[in-house]
């Protein structure tokens, strides 16, 4: 008899989350699982890659709450008001206020969710995929029938703000948590040690051989530029850096290099990085590509993958053009260390506009380096498929 799994997540955006999901789902055997998604909204660029095995179903409950969770609560009392729906207004107040009052979102959220039917389908394991993320943890951990529940943490924890008396509550309903990399397991304990013992560390689903096959598609990436080319893949948010990166452009052409920065991805920054390209004068030089299904075969061609994130948890695209055996700088977030070998196989910066520019003027002056970097790469394993297997031991 088939394991049923559910997996929640909030759409199917194109994100590193998504894709991993869908990494993961490639390696499940579809006649041994049935599984379902369970989305708060049916949408996203990565939407129509999910297997048509997978049994896709949309939180319906979602829009009754959408708004009280997504806008600010002096909106909602307005809107309660407006509505003259006085109880509604002073109930909301009060569990708002006694919420913020002792720091307890737990509060809030049991209020907010008092009204979402539970899902009555007994599953034997129910996984809150886009962990830490409030609605989420909380839909599965208090609304979700199953006989194993799972928390899976993609974030750094001491960089993506929690509640900690939330958590602590909603953890407590978890039988296993979930950790992309070794750094954010440790992060993650140090913020809540109660998860010590169930807490375990699940790379995320990496395919070289699907990511090769992929790269060889054709695409036109500015094929008549001969300079520079470098890459970076994330979403437009100040979390992924882009911001340093502009500037480090700005810099490297200042100083007479033939550069061209290319960046993959869509996201709420879009607007602030544009100005901030344009205040610089660099619209020839620094391309916001948006958004990619297929990413590969821009790092495949690319002269230089630079990542220049603030925080992560592990970054699957970092992984990406490992597997690529590209000449890689990635700034020091949570897990870097776990991929990159200073010097041997990549270059480690900090945060830090003059040692990023650095570290980038020394690749582009010394080719050979950035040679042996990729044939140091040529000689690891970055596949991770094998991760599969500790799902399936834990499901049983």
């Amino acid at each position: 008899m088939k394991k049923k799994v559910l997996f929640m997540l909030s759409s199917m955006n194109i994100g590193g989350v998504e894709k991993s999901l869908l990494s993961l789902l490639s390696v499940i055997p579809k006649d041994k699982y049935d599984i379902t998604l369970l989305l708060l909204e049916k949408k996203g660029g990565f939407f129509g890659n999910i297997p048509d095995w997978v049994n896709v179903v949309e939180a319906t409950w979602f829009t009754t709450i959408k708004d009280i969770i997504l806008q600010p609560p002096h909106k909602t009392l307005k809107d309660y008001f407006h509505n003259k729906q006085y109880v509604k207004m002073l109930s909301f107040l009060s569990k708002y206020l006694i919420s913020k009052k002792t720091s307890d979102r737990n509060i809030y959220y049991h209020h907010i969710f008092k009204d979402v039917p539970k899902d009555l389908t007994l599953y034997d394991v129910a996984i809150a995929y886009q962990g830490p993320t409030d609605i989420i943890d909380y839909y599965i951990a208090n609304r979700v029938t199953a006989k194993k529940k799972v928390s899976w943490v993609h974030f750094d924890v001491s960089k993506h703000l929690i509640n900690t008396k939330l958590y602590k509550k909603l953890h407590k309903k978890f039988d296993k948590i979930f950790v992309v990399s070794e750094e954010a397991k440790k992060r993650l304990i140090e913020k809540l040690p109660q998860d010590v013992n169930k807490t375990e560390v699940f790379k995320n689903i990496l395919s070289s051989s699907v990511i090769n096959n992929m790269s060889l598609a054709e695409v036109d990436f500015d094929n008549s530029f001969i300079g520079i080319k470098i890459l970076t893949v994330g979403r437009l948010s100040m979390e992924k850096g882009q911001d340093m990166a502009i500037k480090v452009l700005s810099k490297l052409i200042e100083n007479g290099y033939n550069v061209r920065w290319y960046c993959i991805g869509e996201g709420e920054d879009r607007k602030e990085y544009e100005a901030l390209i344009h205040k610089l004068g660099l619209e020839s030089n620094f391309i916001l590509l948006g958004a990619k299904q297929n990413p590969y075969p821009y790092v495949a061609n690319a002269d230089l993958y630079v990542q220049t994130s603030r925080h992560e948890g592990f970054c699957l695209t970092l992984a990406e053009a490992r597997c690529l055996h590209k000449p890689i700088v990635t700034t020091n977030f949570t897990g870097a260390n776990e991929q990159i070998t200073d010097n041997y196989d990549g270059l480690i910066v900090k945060f830090d506009q003059d040692e990023l520019f650095e570290k980038i003027t020394y690749l582009i002056n010394n080719p050979g380096k950035s040679e042996d970097l990729s044939r140091n790469l040529l000689n690891e394993i970055v596949d991770t498929t094998s991760e599969i297997d500790k799902l399936y031991q834990y499901i049983g």
